[in-house]
């Protein structure tokens, strides 16, 4: 079972996504993204498995959800330095996102 200090030293930021593309080479589909974490963050990388209910155009200046003190993984050509939240449905992954416009770079608490 997890304990509360588990939770708490996950560092979970709102981002909004900035470019979005195919990640062509991951064996499983998904987009590379770039996302922007405000000025503390800056701007990170994540490769994110969303294509089912996802297309590019909708995307981008979407705000999410992202662990971002995680060690990076490489996945396929891209280098995730973020952990994208979203949630399996049925239908595919749902991104997680804040239900108001909030700043970049501000934590869930």
């Amino acid at each position: 079972m997890a304990k509360i200090t588990d939770f708490l030293n996950l560092d979970i930021r709102v981002g909004t996504i900035v470019e979005a593309s195919l990640n062509e080479k991951a064996k499983k589909p998904a987009y590379k993204l770039k996302i922007d974490f405000g000025k503390e963050i800056g701007v990170k990388t994540s490769s994110a498995q969303i294509t089912e209910l996802y297309k590019i155009e909708d995307l981008i200046n979407k705000q999410i959800l992202a662990i971002v003190n995680l060690e990076p993984r490489q996945v396929a050509n891209v280098i995730s330095e973020v952990l994208v939240l979203g949630i399996y449905s049925e239908k595919g992954v749902v991104l997680i996102k804040p239900d108001k416009e909030v700043n970049n770079g501000d934590k869930l608490g």
